[in-house]
């Protein structure tokens, strides 16, 4: 039989959110188990890790519930598309997984319901499935609060601080000043930039001399998810197509050296993985004038090759014709295309995994 409570039909209602600070794992779990109590009746007790559930972040349980089993609980800050073959992986070990977010959107939620995979949001949303019962709770509505002081690590410029500490493993301990002339950064925003990392979690100071990033795959699913809204728009330098169409499809034969531009995106995703056949094509440029002419380049609204400004500074001992492997995850991770998720995730484990796990 099917047990329901407080049961609301299915809307595809989203509204955009209000931009606010990002919760870390415990505020979410916090404010999950409180909109739960008050908006579904229903009592959560979270257990945190234990040997038990290595590979999870912890237990969720119902007391009230006796019926309903104990799930082990994978936590999201915001769950998203390129996320979720990771979570089938997970689901597939353990037949009571549950995946507990700040936000799941509509989509989502229905894509993890065809699933079968239970999941829970801190505005209380539920969906829970087992052989004999089904709690589908939806339509509540959870709006942060604003922060008022916002994080200086994941504005436009800490966006490409962190960028360059993702790429250079010691860098976040080298002198204010280098960082400052790498990342053509403020030098008096460097200090504030790695305060906003240590606040939210992402920094462990070792001594007074040294310090090492922690958590860094959150970070790096937190820098994604940031770069493509707030830093990858204002890099946007417009939209074009070849003179001679034939180049799109040859497009590995265009001249292209690293004064000129780096391809990012699908054809960067090719270029590493040899997997994927580009419909889109991104160059991260600092000379969009003379790669337009050298191209012979159309401005075209409707055009398949996207420009963007370069923000990164390449090693001189570096020449290689594609942008560093994560811009290039990043890149085809914010599509939101299947196909370039799949690349993203091939990329991930050949040439990110071992940095970031």
């Amino acid at each position: 039989m099917y047990y329901s409570l407080n049961f609301v039909q299915y809307l595809s209602v989203f509204t955009e959110r209000e931009k606010g600070e990002k919760m870390n794992e415990n505020q979410i779990v916090t404010t999950t188990l409180t909109n739960l109590e008050k908006n579904a009746k229903m009592k959560g007790r979270f257990q945190h890790p234990t040997k038990a559930v290595a590979g999870f972040d912890g237990q969720l349980s119902f007391p009230t519930l006796k019926e309903l089993p104990r799930f082990n609980v994978q936590i999201k800050k915001e769950l998203r598309q390129y996320q979720l073959p990771q979570l089938y992986e997970q689901a597939g070990k353990e037949h009571h997984f549950m995946v507990m977010a700040e936000n799941i959107f509509p989509t989502i939620k229905e894509e993890l319901r065809n699933k079968g995979i239970n999941y829970v949001d801190a505005a209380g949303n539920i969906y829970i499935k087992t052989a004999h019962q089904m709690i589908w709770i939806d339509g509540n509505k959870y709006i942060p609060q604003k922060s008022t002081n916002t994080n200086k690590a994941f504005t436009k410029t800490g966006l490409k601080v962190i960028f360059y500490f993702l790429t250079h493993d010691e860098a976040i301990n080298f002198p204010y000043r280098q960082i400052a002339d790498a990342t053509d950064v403020a030098l008096g925003s460097i200090k504030n930039i790695i305060d906003g990392l240590r606040q939210a979690g992402y920094v462990l100071t070792i001594n007074e001399k040294e310090m090492k990033l922690q958590n860094k795959r959150a970070l790096l699913e937190r820098w994604v998810t940031a770069y493509g809204d707030i830093l990858k728009p204002t890099l946007f330098l417009g939209t074009y197509d070849f003179w001679d169409r034939n180049q799109h499809i040859n497009w590995k034969a265009l001249p292209i050296e690293r004064d000129y531009g780096v391809w990012g995106g699908e054809p960067g995703g090719d270029l590493l993985t040899h997997y994927l056949k580009p419909e889109n094509l991104t160059v991260y440029t600092q000379e969009r004038t003379k790669l337009m002419k050298r191209w012979k380049l159309i401005p075209k609204q409707e055009g398949k090759l996207h420009l963007y400004q370069k923000f990164w500074k390449d090693d001189p001992k570096d020449q290689k014709e594609h942008a560093p492997a994560m811009l290039i995850y990043a890149d085809l991770v914010l599509t939101n295309d299947p196909r370039c998720n799949e690349t993203a995730m091939i990329i991930y484990d050949k040439y990110l995994k071992d940095g970031f796990e």
